[in-house]
């Protein structure tokens, strides 16, 4: 098995190095964990007050549960992931029921930042991209899958999205066996990616 965590800011193009990696791989052989189901549940803030909670910082996602999830996934067992929706800023009571396989991909803005976490990886990957295509990005994908305008996309980038991309997520960058430039557009990198992924597979078989 091989556990591999992938980072980077908001509108890196973290998804799309990922959506590589399963198209490159045979069906079946990757499982992903997106550190965004693990935020905790704030159904005990008011809802006139949750569209100011910090997502991007480290204290708004439940670290002991995500370690212990790949933890039972590299020991063979099933987990119950967790969904949660933007919409509401809650934990929703469905679960997604993930088997192990042979490749685990922990993937989220700040995959890297828990050492516990990193801990468990094999490997760890940092997708970079200019800060003024991540931001296009973020309002492409906010105004269109999470009902705001652009102008609060703008708000919240100022706000915060950009002071937590440069204190949390950016450090996290030291941690990286393989920082992927210009994100999902860097087909050599992710091709890099993919090859050491299938050695070490055919490796452990």
């Amino acid at each position: 098995m091989l556990i591999i965590g992938i980072a980077g800011g908001t509108g890196s193009g973290k998804t799309t190095v990922v959506r590589k990696i399963f198209e490159s791989l045979p069906e079946g052989e990757v499982v992903l964990l997106p550190q965004d189901s693990y935020y905790k549940d704030s159904s005990d803030v008011p809802v006139e007050e949750r569209q100011f909670i910090n997502f991007d910082h480290p204290d708004s996602f439940e670290w002991d549960l995500l370690s212990k999830h790949v933890q039972l996934l590299k020991e063979g067992k099933c987990i119950e992931q967790p969904t949660y929706s933007y919409l509401t800023c809650t934990r929703q009571p469905e679960t997604i029921h993930i088997e192990p396989r042979d490749v685990i991909i922990i993937e989220g803005i700040l995959a890297l930042c828990d050492e516990k976490l990193r801990d468990l990886m094999d490997l760890k990957v940092f997708v970079d991209a200019d800060s003024d295509e991540r931001l296009i990005r973020v309002i492409n994908r906010d105004v269109v899958e999470r009902g705001r305008t652009a102008t609060m996309v703008m708000e919240r980038y100022t706000r915060v999205l950009k002071p937590m991309h440069q204190q949390f997520i950016e450090p996290t960058k030291r941690y990286a066996d393989l920082i992927i430039p210009q994100g999902g557009n860097n087909q050599i990198a992710i091709d890099i990616l993919t090859m050491y992924i299938e050695k070490n597979l055919k490796l452990s078989k």
